[in-house]
């Protein structure tokens, strides 16, 4: 299962800017790991934003590996909203749009 994942990093008005840049980061170590892995992570140019996409066996897997990253581990999970969505292999929709307009 391949998964877009969206995350907007935001900072909270009681958490210091050392804090918050320290938070993202030691998130970014974990990051610059995926990416030495192949995994495409990116950052969005003018926001506090990161796109990745990750191939994970099931939903639960993708949860265990979000709650893993250092943003949860050390109780920041407040700064970062993620929008996780499931992608399909665009072969398969292919193959099924052959089907669809075979009628």
């Amino acid at each position: 299962m391949h998964f877009l994942l969206h995350a907007k990093i935001k900072k909270p008005r009681d958490v210091s800017n050392q804090e918050f840049y320290g938070v993202w980061q030691r998130e970014s170590v974990a990051g610059r790991e995926l990416e030495k892995q192949g995994v495409p992570i990116f950052k969005v140019a003018g926001k506090y934003e990161v796109i990745l996409i990750v191939e994970v066996g099931s939903e639960a897997e993708l949860d265990e590996a979000i709650h893993s990253l250092p943003i949860w581990q050390e109780g920041y999970q407040d700064m970062v909203d993620i929008e996780a969505i499931h992608l399909r292999p665009y072969g398969e929709w292919g193959e099924q749009l052959d089907r669809l307009a075979a009628g």
